[in-house]
């Protein structure tokens, strides 16, 4: 198999590090296991950021994800893992990562969690007529 899953985020430099501008990234594959069951857990991750000083480089993003695969691990712990470790590798400004969980005994979860730098604040959004 020529890519193997890594718990390893790449990054790069900011190519704007001047400028607040926001990265969204969809992750429809996502996959770990129910640490009660053992059975297959499916979530659409949907990350939004406004990088620092670096962005995640997307393919070690996607075999940071794929190596969730075979582990157990429960909603909650498995987003907020997932979003302090992004956190840890490009310190952005702000940060947020939302999992939606597929159907699971006639339940659908939703977990939030999000990150922002110590004295960043977001500039007020432009409504437009």
């Amino acid at each position: 198999m020529p890519s193997e899953p890594s718990k390893e985020l790449e990054v790069f430099d900011n190519p704007q590090v001047e400028t607040d501008y926001t990265i969204r990234i969809e992750m429809p594959e996502f996959t770990c296991l129910c640490p009660k069951t053992g059975q297959p857990d499916f979530a659409t991750l949907y990350l939004e950021y406004v990088p620092d000083l670096a962005c995640i480089e997307l393919k070690s993003l996607k075999m940071y994800v794929w190596s969730f695969r075979d582990e157990g691990a429960f909603h909650e712990a498995v987003t907020n893992r997932i979003l302090d470790d992004m956190v840890k590798a490009c310190s952005p400004r702000f940060m947020r990562l939302t999992a939606e969980f597929g159907v699971r005994g006639g339940i659908y979860t939703t977990v939030v969690a999000e990150h922002k730098k110590e004295g960043w604040e977001s500039s007020l959004p432009v409504e437009l007529p």
